[in-house]
């Protein structure tokens, strides 16, 4: 693990800025079979890569990081076989890059055509998950863009393992040097030099828990696109099918809690709370999740605890649930209104008026109607994978696939024009 010294990051900026301009212009076969000796190399690079995880997960476990972390910091055969499925899929994908958006032909003779090309460098920053390290290398270079990867402390070891496999595969296969770049340090200092490096980088994506994002949007002098901070609820409406709701609130917090598109509150119509909390409830006991509620929840079980304030503005990441009765549809939308995060929202009913009040009222990158947030996801969309989910509304918003990767260019011919 090297140690950081001042200016390093810059160093791999200016690299990474040189690389992108002969990057960005490689054709779609020599960026498919560059994609495709990855996802080789990374299973042909499986013993150093699984090596190098060991030493993460010994050092997670002695320092205390919880279950639901090392779940997603854990790499096996079969995740690595994922991860290497992951990038030839993005390989199969149409290249974003070169696109005919839009064109015209002016009344003074000139010709505009509107196309898509690479951002050029990216930055990513992100917390705890080397599956993250191979998913944007393979959009990265796919969408025609340079990267450079500052990953948590927690899985740095695997970061580098899967970088350094990826980038050996990569360069034999035609990638120009520099175009991806890792930083192996874990000090902070180098997350805040990468996120100044203006005229190097062209767009900073932090993935990872709501400290780290807020820390890089507040901070950052380059331009950032703000993913993940997933405050999720699921509204189950008084004309909600009860099975129905139960399957989905069921689905969208125990079947991976961690993940930013889990729920984190679960808000009931107090004209079907009667039929629905107990079920639910015994079901949450089940699986082992702890239940926080207003007073109104705490009445249907004795093992609810109370929910504080914070506990409505909270992210988990875990198996906890803040549970709430409200009065009205109407009193559902305000609660969302107040600590939901613009990720993903749910109602669960069989009333189409209130299906569709509910998805006009709620701001969120992705609003579902009888459907678990789970699926807010680049690959459950179609899209391949994903550098990571927006909640912000500019540039992008919901799941970033390729074609988020790419900004337009406006190509312009004429015959000797000149303006008058």
């Amino acid at each position: 693990m090297a140690e950081y010294e001042v200016g390093m990051v810059r160093e791999q900026g200016e690299s990474a800025k040189r690389a992108s301009r002969e990057l960005g212009i490689l054709n779609t076969k020599v960026k498919n079979d560059i994609l495709l000796a990855m996802a080789d190399g990374l299973l042909e690079g499986e013993d150093t890569i699984l090596a190098a995880n060991a030493v993460d997960m010994e050092n997670g476990k002695k320092g205390g990081l919880r279950a639901s972390l090392l779940d997603r910091l854990l790499l096996t055969h079969d995740r690595l076989v994922q991860m290497a499925k992951g990038i030839r899929q993005v390989a199969g994908l149409p290249d974003p890059v070169g696109r005919i958006l839009s064109g015209a032909n002016l009344p003074n003779g000139l010709t505009i055509t509107k196309v898509s090309v690479p951002l050029g460098v990216i930055g990513i920053i992100y917390e705890a998950r080397p599956n993250v390290t191979a998913d944007a290398i393979a959009l990265c270079m796919k969408s025609g863009n340079a990267v450079i990867l500052k990953g948590g402390r927690e899985a740095l070891h695997s970061n580098k393992a899967v970088s350094d496999v990826l980038i050996a595969a990569g360069e034999k296969a035609g990638l120009p040097k520099g175009s991806i770049q890792f930083v192996n340090v874990p000090d902070r200092a180098a997350v805040d030099e990468l996120i100044h490096l203006e005229g190097l980088v062209d767009v900073v994506i932090p993935r990872g828990g709501a400290g780290l994002i807020k820390n890089v949007v507040h901070n950052a002098s380059v331009p950032v696109i703000e993913t993940g901070a997933g405050v999720c609820h699921t509204y189950v409406d008084a004309y909600a099918n009860v099975p129905m709701a139960v399957e989905i609130a069921m689905n969208a917090k125990v079947n991976r809690p961690s993940t930013c598109n889990a729920m984190e509150t679960l808000l009931v119509h107090k004209d079907i709370a009667d039929a629905f909390l107990p079920a639910m409830l015994e079901a949450y006991k089940k699986a082992h999740v702890t239940i926080l509620g207003d007073e109104r929840t705490r009445g249907y079980s004795d093992e609810v605890q109370p929910a504080t304030e914070e506990d409505w503005a909270t992210e988990y990441g875990d198996l906890r649930l803040s549970v709430k009765v409200v009065d009205s549809l109407e009193e559902a939308v305000e609660h969302i209104r107040r600590y939901g995060t613009g990720h993903s929202e749910a109602i669960v009913t069989d009333k189409y008026e209130n299906a569709r009040k509910f998805q006009q009222l709620v701001d969120a990158a992705a609003v579902y109607v009888n459907a678990s947030t789970r699926f807010t996801d680049g690959f459950e969309f179609g899209f391949g994978a994903e550098i990571g989910i927006s909640t912000q509304k500019l540039h992008a918003r919901g799941p970033m696939g390729l074609p988020e990767l790419t900004t337009t260019k406006y190509l312009v011919n004429g015959n000797g024009q000149v303006r008058k």
